[in-house]
Formats: C-alpha cells, sequence, structure tokens
C-alpha cells in the first residue's frame, strides 16, 4: 500500500475542526444545487483544470474520495466544481450515491466568501472554501499540488483579496460597483477578515435583555435566501448579526461612511494597527451602529436571515437566569412512583436555575448517570443497597493491607501519602471539612483510596480531592458519594491521562471556538506564544473549582452536568471568560505569564449567573461550526471502553 494511503490525518488540527462541519456542508450543498445550480453549458470557457484533488470523508487517507477540480467562465461569471472519479480501487467501500453527495456542482464565486489555503508541515497542501452563508466545503486536498496556481486563476477573474488579519485567507469579491471595489481594494485596518467569522461580542456579553430590546424588532419579517431560492437550512447564527445590520445600509451611505472611516482612522496615530483593529470588533450589543460592520462585508446582494433562527437567537440572549428549582416544582418531574417524566425538559430547567440545596442529594445522582432517569423510588433505593455492599467489598481490599504488606507495595504507598497530603488541604475553610481529625476529611480520604482500587489503572491524581469534595458535601454518605463520583470520572478521567491526550483535545477544542468565536484574540495568543492556552489548564481539569465560592461551584457544576445545550458547554464557559477580559489583555499586551498569572486573580470575582448567559450565547451563536471545532470524544463524552482510557498521570499539574 503507497504510503499516501496510510497517511492519519487524525493529528492534523484542521482536518479536525472540519470533519464534522463538512457533513451539514454535504446536506447544504446537495440540496441547493438540485434547485439552482447552473450547469457547465458548451459555451463553457474552462480556465483551470486540476485532476487528483480529494476530499477526506474520514480521518483516513486510504478513504479518500479522488476528483476533479475545474474552474471555468460562461459569460462574466466564474463558477467551480468538483466531480469525484468512478469506480477508483482504494474508494470501493463508498457507494456512488456517498460519492455523488460530495460533489460541487458549478457554484459561482459570487457565492463564495472567501478560500483559507492550508500548507501543513507534513502531508499536502488543502483549501477550505467557506460560503457567503458561513458554512464550508469539505476541505479539498491537492494531492498533486497546483494551489498557487488555482488561486492565481481565481485571480484572474474575480477580485481576490488577501486577508490584513491571515496571510492564508483570500477573500473573494465579485462586486460591480466600482467604488466598492476601489474600497476592497485598499485592504485597509478596518478591513476584518469575515472568513475568521464576526466576533459574538466586544466586552459586554452580559447585557443580554439590552441587546435583544434594541435589535429583535428589526428582524421579524425575513426570509432566508439561497441561489435566489429559499433555503431549508437556518443560517448560521454566527452571521445573523452582519446580514440583518447589512440590510440597512444603502450603497450610497456606505461609501459616505465608509470612506470617511477609513482615511479618519488612518490619522489617528495614538493607537497601533492591531489596537485599532481590536476597537472596531462588530459588537451586537451596538446594532444601532450598523455601518460598522456593514462596511466589511459587500453590501449588494444581502443575504436575508431565517425568523426562527433569529427569534432563538433573541430568546436565548433575552432569558435571564431562574430561580433554582424547589422541591414543590421538583414533584412535577415525576410520576407516582418517581419516575422523571421528561429528562429533556428537567436538564434544561436545571440548567437555567440550579437547584436548591435541599434536592441536590436525590438529583444529583439522576443528572451524573448513577441513577436512570426512569428508574423508580423503590429501585433506586434497592441500587442503593446493592451499591453499599460492592463499595464495602472493594473498601476492604486496601484496609485488608497489612503493614507488612504495605512495605512491599510501593504503589499503594505513594498514593495513600499522596491522598493524605491532599485531602488535608481541601476546603478546609468550609466548616464542612474544618477541624482536626474531622470525619469528613477521613470519609474523603477513604473514598479515593477505594476509588484507586476500583479503577487501579486511573488510581488517584491531584485534583480529584477538588472533584470530590463537593460530592461528599452534598451526599453525605460515603457509599454514594462513591459512586457519584466514579460516574462523574466517567466523564471526567480522560483529564488524569499520563499522556494528558483528554486534556490537550479540550485545549485543542478551546483555541478552534476562539478562533471561531473571537478571531482578532486568537490571533492576539497566536502572535504572543499562547496558542497552547495553558492558562486555561486548571480550569478545564477540574472545571473551575477554585474560581468560585463553594455555594457557586456546586451551581456551575450541575449545569454543566445536564449537557444542555452542549456536553461541552465548559470550554464555551472558558471563551466567554476570555472574552469578558480580552480587552484587558490585549491592551496589556499580556504575555504567557502575566496572562497566567491575571487568569489565577480571577479567582473569586467571576459573575457566575452572566458568564453563564454569555457561554450559552456562544454556543448557540457557534452552533454546528462550534460542534466542528470539537473533536469526537472529548471529555466530557462518555468513555469508549478500548483498554486504553485510563493511564495514570501522577505528576502534580495544580
Amino acid at each position: 500500500m503507497l504510503e499516501s494511503e496510510l497517511h492519519d490525518l487524525s493529528d492534523d488540527a484542521d482536518y479536525a475542526a472540519s470533519q464534522q462541519q463538512g457533513s451539514a456542508s454535504v446536506m447544504l450543498r446537495s440540496d441547493s444545487t438540485k434547485v439552482s445550480s447552473p450547469h457547465e453549458r458548451d459555451d463553457a470557457e474552462i480556465v483551470f483544470l486540476k485532476d487528483n484533488v480529494a476530499i477526506h470523508p474520514t480521518q483516513f487517507a486510504s478513504e479518500r474520495i479522488s476528483g476533479r477540480l475545474k474552474l471555468f467562465k460562461q459569460g462574466t461569471s466564474l463558477f467551480m466544481t468538483w466531480v469525484p472519479y468512478k469506480g477508483h480501487s482504494s474508494e470501493a467501500s463508498l457507494s456512488e450515491k456517498e460519492r455523488s453527495l460530495y460533489t460541487i456542482r458549478a457554484v459561482p464565486f459570487t457565492d463564495i466568501r472567501s478560500i483559507r489555503r492550508h500548507s501543513p508541515a507534513l502531508g499536502w497542501q488543502y483549501i477550505i472554501v467557506v460560503l457567503s452563508s458561513g458554512l464550508a466545503y469539505p476541505p479539498l486536498y491537492f494531492y498533486s499540488g497546483g494551489v498557487k496556481e488555482f488561486l492565481a486563476t481565481i485571480k484572474q477573474h474575480v477580485l481576490l483579496l488577501r486577508s490584513g488579519e491571515d496571510a492564508n485567507v483570500f477573500l473573494v469579491n465579485d462586486s460591480q460597483h466600482t467604488l466598492q471595489r476601489t474600497l476592497s481594494s485598499l485592504e485597509l485596518p478596518r478591513a476584518v477578515s469575515v472568513a475568521c467569522g464576526p466576533s459574538v461580542d466586544e466586552t459586554n456579553l452580559n447585557e443580554n435583555q439590552e441587546r435583544t430590546d434594541s435589535g429583535a424588532n428589526n428582524l421579524s419579517a425575513s426570509v432566508p435566501q439561497f441561489h435566489g431560492r429559499p433555503k431549508h437550512k437556518a443560517h448560521d447564527p454566527r452571521d445573523l448579526s452582519i446580514q440583518v445590520l447589512e440590510k440597512f445600509s444603502l450603497v450610497t451611505r456606505f461609501a459616505r461612511e465608509t470612506t470617511s472611516q477609513l482615511f479618519g482612522e488612518n490619522q489617528n496615530n495614538g493607537f497601533s494597527g492591531y489596537e485599532r483593529s481590536t476597537q472596531i470588533q462588530p459588537n451586537l450589543d451596538q446594532p444601532k451602529k450598523s455601518t460598522d460592520i456593514a462596511e466589511n462585508v459587500p453590501a449588494e446582494n444581502p443575504v436575508i436571515p431565517d425568523p426562527k433562527a433569529l427569534d432563538k437567537l433573541s430568546l436565548v440572549w433575552g432569558k435571564p437566569r431562574q430561580p433554582p428549582l424547589d422541591s414543590q416544582e421538583w414533584m412535577t418531574f415525576l410520576d407516582s412512583e418517581g419516575r422523571v417524566t421528561d429528562s429533556e425538559a428537567l436538564r434544561k430547567r436545571i440548567f437555567y436555575g440550579g437547584l436548591e440545596h435541599n434536592l441536590r442529594k436525590e438529583v444529583w445522582g439522576l443528572i451524573l448517570g448513577y441513577y436512570s432517569y426512569d428508574s423508580t423510588y423503590a429501585e433506586r433505593e434497592f441500587l442503593k443497597s446493592v451499591k453499599k455492599s460492592e463499595y464495602e467489598t472493594i473498601k476492604n481490599q486496601w484496609q485488608s493491607i497489612s503493614k507488612a504488606q504495605a512495605k512491599r507495595f510501593t504503589k499503594f504507598r505513594e498514593r495513600k501519602g499522596l491522598i493524605e497530603k491532599d485531602v488535608v488541604r481541601t476546603d478546609r475553610s468550609l466548616a464542612f471539612y474544618e477541624g482536626d481529625d474531622n470525619p469528613n476529611i477521613i470519609l474523603m480520604r477513604d473514598i479515593l483510596l477505594t476509588y484507586s482500587f476500583y479503577n487501579f489503572d486511573l488510581g488517584y491524581c491531584q485534583g480529584m480531592s477538588d472533584l470530590l469534595s463537593p460530592i461528599l458535601f452534598v451526599m453525605g454518605d460515603e457509599s454514594e458519594a462513591f459512586w457519584c463520583f466514579v460516574a462523574l470520572l466517567e466523564r471526567l478521567g480522560p483529564n488524569f491521562n499520563r499522556d494528558q491526550n483528554g486534556m490537550h483535545s479540550q485545549l485543542f477544542a478551546l483555541s478552534k471556538l476562539v478562533e471561531l468565536l473571537d478571531c482578532p484574540l486568537h490571533n492576539y495568543f497566536k502572535q504572543h506564544d499562547c496558542l497552547n492556552y495553558f492558562f486555561c489548564f486548571r480550569w478545564i481539569l477540574i472545571q473551575f473549582k477554585r474560581e468560585f465560592e463553594f455555594e457557586k461551584i456546586m451551581r456551575l457544576w450541575e449545569v454543566l452536568w445536564t449537557h444542555y445545550p452542549s456536553e461541552h458547554l465548559h470550554l464555551y464557559v472558558c471563551v466567554a471568560l476570555l472574552k469578558q477580559h480580552r480587552n484587558k489583555i490585549m491592551w496589556e499586551g499580556m504575555d504567557f505569564d502575566n496572562l497566567l498569572k491575571f487568569i489565577n486573580e480571577l479567582s473569586g470575582q467571576i459573575d457566575l449567573d452572566a458568564t453563564l448567559r454569555d457561554a450559552e450565547a456562544l454556543c448557540i451563536c457557534a452552533g454546528e461550526n462550534g460542534e466542528a471545532c470539537i473533536p469526537p470524544g472529548t471529555p466530557p463524552s462518555m468513555p469508549i471502553d478500548d483498554g486504553s482510557f485510563y493511564n495514570q498521570l501522577d505528576d502534580e499539574v495544580l
């Protein structure tokens, strides 16, 4: 087998971020091209043709679909097509129907927003074509080269501008308006790359209700369009603000205000070019300033958003946090035997308000997965008794180890010593754990030691005591606390892998989400060698345990455990916190050391409700593109039992 067929793309960051988005793009393309995509006529002029250009439906190059990429002109319009070969031997596992789904059928460049070029250190160059709707075609890999020629040919026929923020992004501008062409060709600092996606907000996602009231009334009568026909798929919510504000800008107003702002800005020497670009980030908190955003988008052929998507977005941003779920309301979610009648509604209710403390012992077991939602009162009591006996059996394994045995059991001595050192410094300011010879400290030690025997491969790692402490505080029972802790580590266990793969996958996903939702901030981190996002390590490892007061961390955790609206909401919480402080970070020019110090000093100073509102808004705005940023299996996804899930991480990381 050829080396190229063995090439594994799983380590390709951009591939990992785009492989899920590809399926959505295929659905869009399949629907839209059937309706109105033009076909190549006999009078079409072929201006570029390249064979052996492939897409990858999976991460393995051996399963690629190879085909022919073509550029052709019909009249004054330029079109791009990509058609897969038939009967390729290395693609025998794919049906003709599956292969045809990926065909790109004569997309006009008026419908293309940008082209991103990728040149990995190892592997082949590829491009990602981003449509005006915000969706993208799957990456096109040039196995025989030709990316440079492809871009050069496009530039001969349409206006192709290199982004001022990313040299590998080329903005497509097929506008025939003379002044619009001239302004675009200036490539001045205010030309923000639309390929990076608009920043969802500047600094104040917290003012959600004001934002909705000021913008929602203008959006009620819109109909989505694609190729001149109604489109059934909702637009990417990230782009809704730009698309709507674009409607409000007439060409003459656009030309007048854009020209004055562009040249007026160049006379302001008090700011660096980078600082100027951050100040004009599109801000959804100020929808009245439509020209600040519209100048970055061609004023012709506006794409009108889906009113249903707008209603959803407005509802999210306008919906305040609710009071905690109380006992009376809790009973409305149960039938007469104690089954949860609507688990999705329950999770949504907990997400928006959390739980009153007296309910946590009963409900945490359900949202952690220790109990089934359809279990009855009697079944849960029976499970408690069975699990209590099982816990005592496991606990007896280490309790029965004699001193003589312990001398020859190095791993046990090391883990026991580390646990005993950690539990006496975990939440000791809390009355539940304070004082010498506190029995709850002993319980915490016993549970952690028992877990190290229950899951000997993972054992104990620093940070686990932080995760156990609130669970023991709430459950108040050793066995129940243990099994809820087990359920939590089924989700978060990869955080403590020796190879740190679980942490790296989350940090990678976080970097992609920041790039998607706040491209200038991501570029700032890139310029300051902070792209590993290690300054967020503690946030993710122990789920913000040291960033909030004890009561607030219980509220945050029960919200995260609902997996509503995303099982990876904690990553959007990270993005929300970074965006809240983006101005301070960028204005003060923080490097990694200063950034890490600043992040740690945020402990105890974060507004939880505002941060959750921001995180939810960011999650909704990111939509499918956000999901595509997160590799499959990223914690807290449930693990795949392949024998390699747990690897001990003994090194101290906090």
